[in-house]
């Protein structure tokens, strides 16, 4: 059963862009991207990184968009109307990505409000020797703390949910018109405080300056920008559904796309002007890939800079913002399904989904240490350890990947071309690029993600 196109909501102009943005931005483009960036020597990965944005990740972003909008359902219904019954099954592994990166994020999520209360009492308290020494301990007691780990992991579930509750425009867009705004407004702030930085000059030439990379490093680049965009997941689908026949669906997603790289390049910038005003001899041991060194690593080096006490709980405020914006999307993923197939009012579906990702997110709460079995469960041998990292490694390294993979080819294969450039040209214009971006998703698109699926298969580990 359909609920009525009216009874869903819809974004403004502005609205979308900036939901869109904000589903897109989250700790991928604030940790994730400097560190992978960091490892693969900077400025010819960054330049694959963009070459591999237009030609992988927006083209499948105009698709979702074009999906959504078109059928105005989420991602199961949309394949339903679509005509396509059996290509629901993209819709239902959607559902279950939403779900279940959703269930793990808020638990790391969490942790940023932690470090945000625990910033601003090193701010006024002082930021002792003793605090820069143990922070590595510090945080294992912390995650390892399961009363905590669900404290908050419940914490910014019920952020999330107070926003998706009230709806596309009185919850989901007000709120990413006032997120956004504030979180760019900071990216600014540090990125203006980064020149003042003993290594802001060290930092820009190694981001632009081209150097020699390696397949494993192209391969990087192409993965993450597919991840970093949302795509695979139905978000874009989703907030499509929402969109206005007025506004440009190719201009939209390029927006987006652009926004999502910004803010990528931006957090480099911010990150390697820390990084390099550390001596060099340090950096190796001072930057890792875990996403522990948001906890571990970088307090010790923000109080260490001019500004520091006022600079750490501004960075952590970005972070969790970033994070919200992110766990917006993913729960109105889940969330739309009820609404749209089984009728449910809004407030009794946000509420009952948030409820029920909230107790299976609790297994990854207690699986940093607190309990041993779920802590030490390996049930796919050594590509992972623990409920949380095992729900991680099957997210990343395969639902999403799949489901970006079958979304190009559907769409590329699939829908009549007539009826892409209809709806691609509805709010646009004439879309020039019309025969050549089905001829990415057809091609270009399909391969880039077959082949980080293949790299997957051969023992690669996404994040």
């Amino acid at each position: 059963m359909e609920t009525p196109q009216n009874d869903r909501g819809q974004f403004g102009n502005l609205g979308f862009v900036l939901a869109a943005a904000g589903s897109a931005v989250g700790l991928g483009n604030i940790w994730k991207f400097p560190y992978i960036t960091y490892d693969n020597g900077g400025g010819s990965f960054v330049l694959i990184y963009l070459l591999s944005v237009l030609l992988v990740g927006a083209p499948i972003m105009i698709a979702e968009i074009t999906i959504g909008r078109s059928t105005q359902r989420s991602p199961v219904g949309a394949f339903l109307k679509l005509g396509r019954p059996a290509w629901s099954t993209i819709g239902w592994l959607g559902i279950t990505t939403g779900f279940v990166i959703l269930s793990y994020y808020c638990v790391v999520a969490g942790w940023t409000v932690h470090y945000f209360l625990k910033c601003l009492a090193w701010s006024f308290n002082g930021f002792t020797q003793t605090d820069a020494a143990t922070l590595g301990d510090q945080f294992g007691d912390f995650v390892s703390n399961g009363k905590l780990q669900i404290l908050y992991h419940g914490l910014f579930m019920a952020f999330t949910v107070t926003v998706v509750v009230f709806g596309v425009q009185r919850g989901i867009e007000r709120a990413t018109k006032t997120l956004m705004p504030i979180l760019f407004v900071i990216l600014i702030l540090l990125v203006i405080n980064s020149t003042r930085t003993p290594g802001f000059r060290e930092a820009i030439v190694f981001l632009f300056k081209p150097t020699s990379i390696g397949s494993d490093g192209v391969l990087e680049a192409v993965g993450h920008s597919f991840f970093t965009l949302s795509l695979g997941m139905g978000a874009m689908i989703t907030y499509g559904s929402y969109m206005s026949k007025r506004q440009s669906v190719p201009k939209s997603a390029i927006t987006v796309s652009a926004l999502d790289t910004l803010i990528a390049l931006m957090a480099c910038v911010i990150m390697f002007s820390i990084i390099f005003s550390v001596p060099a001899a340090e950096r190796g041991s001072q930057f890792s890939q875990s996403l522990a060194i948001l906890f571990t690593t970088l307090p010790k080096m923000f109080y260490s800079l001019p500004g520091g006490a006022v600079l750490s709980p501004i960075f952590y405020t970005l972070v969790a913002f970033a994070a919200l914006t992110s766990t917006i999307s993913l729960l109105e993923v889940v969330t739309s399904f009820f609404i749209d197939q089984l009728r449910w009012p809004r407030r009794v579906a946000t509420v009952l989904v948030g409820l029920l990702i909230f107790s299976f997110g609790i297994l990854s709460g207690l699986s940093q240490g607190s309990v041993s079995a779920l802590s030490e469960w390996t049930p796919i041998g050594d590509k992972s350890t623990g409920v949380f990292d095992t729900l991680d490694y099957l997210a990343s390294n395969w639902f999403l990947p799949v489901g970006g993979f079958f979304i190009a080819i559907f769409v590329g294969w699939f829908l009549a071309g007539s009826f892409t450039r209809k709806e691609t040209e509805e709010g646009h214009g004439h879309f020039a690029l019309h025969n050549l971006w089905r001829v990415t998703l057809r091609f270009a698109s399909p391969a880039a993600i077959g082949w980080v699926i293949y790299a997957v298969i051969l023992g690669k580990k996404f994040n």
